[in-house]
């Protein structure tokens, strides 16, 4: 299996699968004098791990982070720094239940990558769905981690706009609400809280899924990032997006809706201020004209698709070819766009770590 690596010079490999001993990432391009905690990577990994709520998959995983290379220890304790040299990370897996998949280890869950898996390579790992479970993604937070601490003054933030056919009052958008203790969604609107819950109750006990929209904001991102034609920041924040698990769409500013407004109204106009710097009137690009940062927020939001793995009966065939009525049973989440949020913030960052990284090196200057 090839292509799990992404980046340029910020470079995440991940590895490992579902429901096999561990999985972690090797991050390679991390320059040196990098400082962190081990802390700021667990706590990352702690807003995504599963079994934190009753709207999420009861799959209990501490993801407890190791680190294996790349770093030394500075002596005032507890802190780390990078020396350059490829940092390797390790997440074991303690709670597998390989057993709930013993009766579909021959069929093909509709909606799934278990068909496609199973033609393009002739095998498939039935477990959990092995490389294509979004249990792979804990590797990616873990790198985003690092990637948020390369660029200075880059903050990368997530939410939850939209879950099935419930959207949040964007009059309401409280940033400090998303991390709130009581909040299980990552709303960044208190009044959606009741709204999600009762929806996604009614979806979680008849057995179904539904799917969501995430919007991810950087702000802190330096003017200038990004290369036409075939180097956009735009382009690369897409492709890592798009690579998530389940994600089936990615828009960066208006995105479609673009497609409904005048020239007139899409323009983001310019005044200069007080500074002498550029002053931006609106943001309907989402922080990137032609493919390259102007210092606004940067904003994308993705779509995440329904979870396949359901309890109720879906038409399918197996491998064997004949025509079966799949039941997915065991562990799963109702609303896989809930945990998506701290990827896509991962994704984002790591994205702007490599093009800041691209940057420096072509221009010498940020």
């Amino acid at each position: 299996m090839s292509h799990n690596t992404f980046g340029h010079l910020f470079r995440v490999t991940t590895w490992g699968e579902s429901h096999g001993p561990a999985l972690g990432c090797i991050v390679d391009g991390c320059p040196p004098g990098i400082r962190f905690t081990l802390s700021d990577i667990q706590a990352e990994l702690d807003r995504r791990k599963p079994g934190q709520s009753r709207f999420v998959t009861q799959r209990r995983e501490p993801d407890q982070v190791k680190i294996l290379s790349g770093v030394l220890p500075e002596a005032d304790g507890g802190m780390l720094i990078t020396t350059g040299t490829p940092i390797s990370m390790m997440i074991e897996n303690v709670d597998q239940r390989s057993k709930d998949y013993g009766e579909i280890a021959r069929q093909y869950r509709p909606g799934h990558a278990d068909y496609a898996y199973d033609a393009k390579y002739g095998i498939r790992d039935h477990r959990g769905g092995g490389r294509s479970s979004a249990r792979e993604t804990a590797a990616r937070v873990a790198a985003g981690a690092i990637a948020r601490k390369i660029v200075p003054g880059l903050v990368v933030r997530g939410a939850l706009v939209a879950m099935g056919e419930k959207v949040i009052d964007r009059s309401n958008w409280d940033w400090d609400f998303v991390g709130h203790p009581e909040n299980p969604f990552f709303s960044p609107d208190p009044a959606s809280i009741p709204i999600f819950s009762t929806y996604l109750d009614g979806i979680r006990k008849s057995g179904s899924s539904v799917g969501a929209i995430v919007e991810v904001v950087a702000e802190g991102v330096p003017a200038g990032l990004g290369a036409p034609l075939y180097g956009k920041l735009d382009q690369d924040i897409a492709s890592n997006l798009m690579s998530i698990n389940a994600v089936k769409g990615v828009e960066i500013g208006e995105g479609f809706a673009a497609a409904r407004l005048t020239g007139e109204e899409n323009a983001d106009e310019m005044r200069i201020g007080s500074d002498g710097t550029p002053v931006f009137l609106s943001n309907h690009a989402g922080g990137i004209l032609g493919g390259i940062s102007t210092g606004q927020p940067v904003v994308a939001r993705f779509a995440v698709k329904p979870t396949s793995s359901i309890l109720a009966p879906r038409r399918s065939i197996d491998a064997d070819g004949r025509e079966v009525d799949v039941v997915t049973r065991g562990r799963h989440d109702p609303c896989v766009g809930i945990r998506a949020v701290p990827i896509g913030e991962a994704m984002v960052a790591c994205a702007i770590a490599d093009h800041y990284l691209r940057h420096r090196g072509q221009t010498g200057r940020i």
